[in-house]
């Protein structure tokens, strides 16, 4: 099992997940996820891992809203942690970020979640 997938099944704020697309080649891997969380919120994860390559975004909303999307789309180069930045309550608003996991992702919605 991906690794991913086992930081879902043991997180305490992912109530269920649902695998969207899996592709898998000799050195690579697409994950797309949806996880609905035990505040009714949902994340939804992309990721392509390669030798070569580190492309993701995470995207936690609720009732349709983004509350936080983390990315490394290559656009925003007037971030100093380009392309690495974050969107936060809307596409508009978007500030810096360093690169992040899957596993810091689930760090920082649960602190959301437990300490609103």
């Amino acid at each position: 099992m991906l690794r991913e997938l086992e930081l879902l099944e043991r997180s305490e704020i992912v109530e269920s997940y649902e695998v969207l697309d899996y592709k898998e080649g000799s050195d690579f891997y697409f994950l797309k996820v949806k996880a609905k969380l035990i505040d009714g919120s949902a994340l939804y994860v992309r990721e392509f891992v390669s030798s070569e390559e580190y492309n993701y975004s995470f995207q936690w909303q609720e009732g349709g809203k983004l509350r936080i999307r983390w990315d490394n789309a290559p656009h925003h180069r007037e971030l100093s942690t380009f392309p690495h930045h974050k969107h936060v309550g809307g596409e508009k608003n978007v500030v810096p970020s360093d690169e992040i996991t899957l596993e810091e992702v689930l760090v920082a919605i649960a602190n959301h979640i437990q300490n609103p």
